[in-house]
């Protein structure tokens, strides 16, 4: 720790999948070499069993907690959460975090140089799915020597990769949490999605997705985030932050943005056109809306490997997203394993976005359950 008590972090890469041993893909291509971006925080105890995998929502990055250096003044997404006698306690846990597949925050994406041309990959980047960003982790697990983890983490995005780390490897998991979670989109949610897809296909300045020598699909991606941001806040948190309160002082009689709402959503449009890539966006509400563990076949929860996994399931009251009953459901799936299965709702009436709003009851929540898997399981 530094003398400001700021805590210090690295972004980490780790590249594998060189030719001829690509990733296998859901979609049946192979992709090859992926490279990761991740962030470490804690130390991991001789016995390797102090791990916990967060994974972040789908616009989020590795850069959990903490801070990159000393001027650096905006900490990781997470910083309430995770750190040095934090609920997620590195003085004690062993925290990962990696950029997801897909992504435009240091892994292998669209926007990646393809090896194959020189160039970006755009739409020849392969189509991947929830399965596939997991099965990118489990390599980057594998590589940090890690044969089993304490619990996985994550809200939203995360949490459908939480659900797929259960289904495809229960033999590593000891605990899981998911938040602000379901195992397969509504019609709802995926409809959200193709709008704001087809805001930005509809951008002339898309070019079928080869933008990268050019300005890119700025207006397209902003109104693709304003639709997206609408859908994390509830009805209640947008009238207490803005209510119809006006921008200015009257009435423009135009269409320059008279309400508070109006330019709140603009400037978060405006802000991740800075930082997130349009085809990043196209792909991942795409893996998000492939997802589903309750298909013809039944649940893939439904497993007798899970039974020995603790769970922890959470939703949030204002979540009209993914609202409690589709946390419910995730729930009735584990108990017919015989799981450890513990439920909570919580009062917040920030949305969707509430497991990344500091939140007392959340954080005892998660503490206290964590506390209880370290001592059974470490």
């Amino acid at each position: 720790m530094s003398s400001s008590n700021k805590l210090l972090v690295n972004r980490e890469y780790f590249t594998f999948a060189q030719s001829p041993d690509l990733l296998q893909l859901d979609c049946g291509a192979q992709l090859g070499p992926i490279t990761l971006a991740y962030e470490t925080i804690g130390e991991l105890n001789k016995a390797r069993s102090n791990a916990i995998l967060i994974l972040h929502a789908f616009s989020g990055d590795s850069h959990v907690a903490g801070y990159y250096s000393e001027e650096d003044e905006r900490p990781g997404w997470w910083d309430f959460m995770v750190g040095p006698g934090k609920p997620i306690d590195t003085e004690k846990f062993f925290v990962v975090c990696s950029n997801i597949l897909g992504s435009c925050a240091g892994s292998t994406g669209p926007s990646s140089t393809n090896p194959a041309t020189g160039k970006p990959y755009g739409l020849s980047f392969p189509m991947v799915t929830i399965k596939d960003m997991v099965a990118a982790q489990k390599h980057l697990i594998n590589h940090l020597g890690i044969t089993k983890l304490l619990c996985v983490i994550g809200g939203s995005v995360g949490g459908m990769q939480v659900l797929r780390w259960c289904a495809d490897y229960p033999q590593m998991i000891g605990a899981a949490i998911p938040l602000a979670t379901t195992a397969r989109h509504s019609a709802q949610a995926i409809a959200f999605n193709e709008v704001a897809r087809q805001a930005i296909m509809a951008d002339p300045d898309w070019n079928g997705g080869n933008y990268y020598e050019g300005q890119g699909p700025a207006h397209g991606l902003a109104v693709a985030r304003m639709i997206g941001h609408v859908t994390y806040l509830s009805d209640d948190a947008m009238r207490e932050k803005f209510g119809r309160r006006l921008h200015r002082s009257a009435f423009s009689f135009a269409f320059d943005g008279d309400f508070e709402v109006e330019s709140y959503l603009r400037y978060q449009g405006k802000k991740f056109v800075d930082r997130f890539d349009a085809n990043s966006l196209l792909y991942i509400t795409k893996a998000a809306d492939y997802f589903d563990l309750q298909g013809s076949e039944g649940s893939l929860l439904v497993n007798e490997q899970l039974a020995d996994v603790s769970f922890l399931v959470i939703s949030f009251t204002s979540d009209w997203l993914y609202p409690t009953y589709q946390a419910k459901n995730l729930v009735s799936a584990l108990k017919k394993n015989g799981s450890d299965v513990s439920f909570c709702e919580i009062e917040a009436q920030w949305g969707h976005d509430a497991f990344l709003i500091p939140n007392g009851r959340l954080q005892s929540v998660i503490s206290g359950f964590l506390e209880r898997v370290y001592h059974e399981q470490c």
